[in-house]
């Protein structure tokens, strides 16, 4: 009986060493638990992934992260569509897109809204970039984006062009300028290098 008890336990355990390894967005507190989401800090790989997005012409694509390797990728989480801040900042992307992003820079900005949505929303306000629908969270997941809920943190990443992440601001304030110049600079720096 002892025997099966012990079995019992060590496949537990491994178990739970598995879910750990298994979800490297989230980390375990010691009583197996899953804590806060990790957000890939500046210096690390970058998550890869492949998400659907569309654009303001309705066209959809798949978008994978490896295969924009030798671009700088801005990724930017937002809470939702025609939302108060999200307009915001979105619609400042799209004011400043020369000073801010310049040639060559691909602009991502997620949400867990649909592709239908996001192209509604993109042809009304003439958007110049692909926006990535990603309903299940994986994406805003793998960046430690997920607010809980449908609604993701608003963070923003600057992906270099050797797949590292150049800048992180996991609480970017849509309504300051200062989060602005900040992200133009890294944007900047990562072209350069």
């Amino acid at each position: 009986m002892s025997h099966t008890n012990s079995l019992r336990g060590t496949l537990l355990a491994a178990a739970v060493i598995a879910v750990a390894y298994a979800s490297p967005a989230v980390a375990q507190t010691q009583a197996g638990q899953a804590a806060a989401p990790v957000t890939p800090a500046a210096g690390e790989a970058a998550p890869d992934f492949m998400a659907m997005a569309t654009d303001s012409t309705g066209t959809v694509s798949h978008v994978m992260l490896s295969s924009l390797r030798g671009k700088v990728v801005v990724l930017a989480f937002y809470p939702g569509d025609r939302t108060s801040g999200c307009t915001a900042e979105l619609n400042k992307f799209r004011d400043e897109y020369k000073a801010l992003f310049g040639d060559g820079v691909v602009v991502l900005p997620t949400s867990s809204d649909s592709l239908g949505s996001h192209s509604s929303w993109a042809k009304d306000a003439h958007f110049p970039f692909t926006m990535i629908a990603d309903p299940k969270a994986e994406l805003a997941t793998k960046y430690g984006s997920q607010g809980g809920g449908k609604y993701f943190k608003r963070s923003v990443y600057v992906i270099g062009k050797d797949g590292k992440i150049a800048y992180a601001e996991p609480k970017f304030n849509a309504l300051a300028q200062d989060g602005y110049d900040k992200l133009a600079a890294a944007i900047k720096q990562a072209r350069a290098n």
